[in-house]
């Protein structure tokens, strides 16, 4: 069992599965990416001080909105999308290889526009129902956060990721 230091920094990572026409967006990484190489994921990027530190607060002492609005940045920025319509997924912890722990929330959405432009990090794109998802090389845990999904919008209970 690796130790790690209990007073480590981590990242905050949003990622967001966009819906259109009860089809998933999924995004593949460019074959040059550190982490999963090649593999296919959805639109997310890290939380930096400077996505909220400049902005004025919503109280005297927060601000709100934070998840969303980095996956509305994310999303703009990775596919040229404006989303809306920004809901919870699940959340989970990444240990990346160089053992710095990366918190990750995985939202909904759903795009304002058809048009899908990739930015230099991601090589192709595909709008996918469940089914044809399992066809794609996807991270690990993936599949099942498009599950979570895909039965939350059918209206068939509130699901919380489980190993298969």
């Amino acid at each position: 069992m690796k130790s790690y230091d209990k007073n480590l920094i981590h990242y905050v990572v949003v990622t967001g599965i966009l819906v259109k026409d009860g089809k998933f967006l999924i995004v593949k990484r460019a074959d040059w990416e550190k982490a999963f190489p090649g593999r296919w994921t959805v639109p997310g990027g890290k939380l930096e001080v400077l996505d909220y530190s400049l902005k004025q607060k919503d109280t005297p002492h927060h601000w709100y909105n934070v998840f969303e609005n980095l996956l509305r940045k994310e999303v703009e920025e990775e596919i040229g999308a404006k989303i809306k319509n920004i809901g919870y997924v699940t959340s989970m912890i990444y240990v990346r290889p160089d053992n710095v722990p990366c918190i990750i929330v995985s939202l909904w959405a759903e795009p304002l526009d058809e048009k899908i432009c990739l930015c230099n990090a991601l090589s192709d794109f595909a709008w996918v129902t469940l089914e044809e998802s399992k066809k794609y090389d996807l991270i690990e845990g993936m599949y099942e956060e498009l599950f979570i999904l895909d039965k939350k919008l059918k209206g068939e209970g509130s699901f919380e990721w489980k190993k298969e």
